[in-house]
Formats: structure tokens, C-alpha cells, sequence
């Protein structure tokens, strides 16, 4: 098999923790996973917390931008975001149920405590609440574009004061009534 982002580069058994057997790329680091291995490791590993690494190990560049074919069947992979304000993706072959992590896209996970819950980033309850984070993140950022950081700041910060305020309809009737 060959590495999807590479194109020409030998996939290698390795594994991306202990017990984990992947497919790994040694020029770019990256791994596929199948998720049925996943599943088996996940279920024996102890629930003990690892210390968490820092997700700035991932690069920016590292996330494939483009479509990508499974190593194994050849079929166009699906990308699943991860989290509302990150841009990485993750690879999923729905035929082979196999995952394709990019170089340092585990650790990544590992940092986000998703290390033992890969399968749900793949639902579409995950989805829906990444889309949601980012449609909040963007509507956040058009803010900061027309009033500025400082007032977006504040606006944020009244928005979650009321979003739990037992009087919020009342408040906002007032606030609306200039």
C-alpha cells in the first residue's frame, strides 16, 4: 500500500501506541488506522489519565487539504472535522473502515482526550456541534471585523452572562426598547 499523502511511499506496519498496529508513512509521519484495531486497543487500554501533550505539535501543513484515497480499496476518503476551531481533518474510508491521521493528528487527539473516543468524531452528532462551534466562532470574528476586539469581548461576555440568566427575555426586552 502506499501512502495517500505521499503518493509513492511505502506504507510500513508500526504502531502509534502500544498495542496500536497502524500503516505508517515514514516520510510524513502519517498512519492508517483501522478502526476495528482501534476498537480492540481501546477496550484494553487502562483508564488510566496520560499526561496530555501540547496540540501546537501538529503543524499547520499537515492536515491533507485535498481528497484522499484509501491506501486499501482505493475509494475517496471522507473528512470529518475535529473541533469547531481547528481546521484539521480527519480521513475516514467508509468501505474499509479505516482512518488516515495525518503526522501528528494523534497526538492531537491524545491532547484533546479523544485518544479513546476516535469513533465518535466520526457520527453525525459530532458534526453537527463541530459545524456549530464554527458557525460560532465565524459569527464571533465578523464582530470583531465591525466593532472591534474590545467590544466583542464584551458582547461575548454579556451574551454567556445571559444565555443562563433566569431573566434574559425580560432583559433583552428592555435592552431592545432604545
Amino acid at each position: 500500500m502506499h501512502c495517500p499523502k505521499c503518493k509513492h511511499q511505502f506504507l510500513k506496519p508500526t504502531k502509534i501506541e502500544e498495542g496500536l498496529p497502524v500503516m505508517g508513512c515514514p516520510k510524513c509521519e502519517g498512519a492508517l488506522l483501522p478502526l476495528l484495531y482501534y476498537r480492540d486497543w481501546s477496550e484494553r487500554v487502562s483508564a488510566d489519565p496520560e499526561e496530555p501533550t501540547q496540540q501546537n505539535e501538529l503543524s499547520t501543513d499537515s492536515d491533507t487539504k485535498t481528497a484522499i484515497n484509501c491506501p486499501k480499496c482505493s475509494r475517496l476518503m471522507t473528512k470529518y472535522s475535529v473541533a469547531g476551531s481547528l481546521d484539521t481533518r480527519l480521513d475516514l474510508c467508509g468501505n474499509c473502515d479505516e482512518a488516515w491521521l495525518d503526522g501528528g493528528e494523534w497526538q492531537l487527539l491524545k491532547s484533546m482526550e479523544l485518544g479513546n473516543k476516535l469513533p465518535s468524531v466520526f457520527t453525525e452528532q459530532w458534526q453537527r456541534k463541530v459545524r456549530s462551534e464554527k458557525t460560532e466562532i465565524d459569527r464571533v470574528n465578523r464582530l470583531k471585523k465591525v466593532v472591534g476586539e474590545s467590544d466583542t469581548e464584551r458582547a461575548v461576555e454579556i451574551k454567556t452572562w445571559l444565555k443562563s440568566n433566569k431573566n434574559k427575555a425580560t432583559i433583552l426586552h428592555f435592552l431592545g426598547t432604545d
